[in-house]
């Protein structure tokens, strides 16, 4: 009786689903100093009809939410339209799920194209300004096919509209400088 098993096929086969099953978890961090004082980067912040203001034209992004407030609040749903691909209309809903006024505020998917969307802002103030930080950290459905998909256009893509939104801040509150 030979008890010498090769263990390469087994093992092989545990590693290869094992990365069809691995949960890959992204982050993105952007920080930005605005020279203007808190009150006025928080005022443009916290109002949800400014988001359109800093997304990208090609985004077709419309807020679809009836009688939005003018500010945010805890447990506010926002829900819009982005078409990212294609012009193809995908249907995002976020919840304002937690601030500090003037420090910082957590907005999260709750129906979307991600698995997972966790967007922090932060706010600190600096002696010549404002220091605004995102920490975007999300996840994609589809697993590997996600994660792939991710490689080849979405970092890309995401990396676009956080540039762009840097550029639209600079231009509202940096003019000057």
């Amino acid at each position: 009786m030979d008890f010498n098993l090769d263990y390469s096929f087994y093992i092989s086969m545990f590693l290869m689903y094992s990365c069809l099953f691995l949960i890959m978890i992204y982050r993105i961090t952007r920080t930005q100093l605005l020279h203007a004082n808190i009150d006025e980067v928080w005022e443009f912040a916290s109002s949800p009809s400014n988001l359109k203001k800093i997304t990208p034209d090609y985004m077709n992004f419309n807020i679809i939410s009836p009688d939005l407030p003018k500010k945010i609040y805890p447990g506010m749903i926002i829900n819009y339209i982005v078409s990212p691909i294609l012009k193809i209309n995908i249907t995002w809903v976020a919840e304002i799920t937690h601030i500090v006024e003037k420090k910082f505020f957590v907005d999260e998917q709750r129906i979307g194209p991600y698995k997972m969307w966790h967007h922090e802002h932060f706010f600190e103030i600096q002696e010549n300004g404002v220091l605004m930080k995102d920490i975007i950290t999300y996840q994609l459905p589809f697993g590997f096919i996600g994660d792939l998909i991710h490689a080849l256009f979405i970092k890309r893509q995401l990396n676009n509209i956080f540039d762009y939104r840097f550029k639209l801040m600079n231009q509202i509150f940096n003019k000057n400088i």
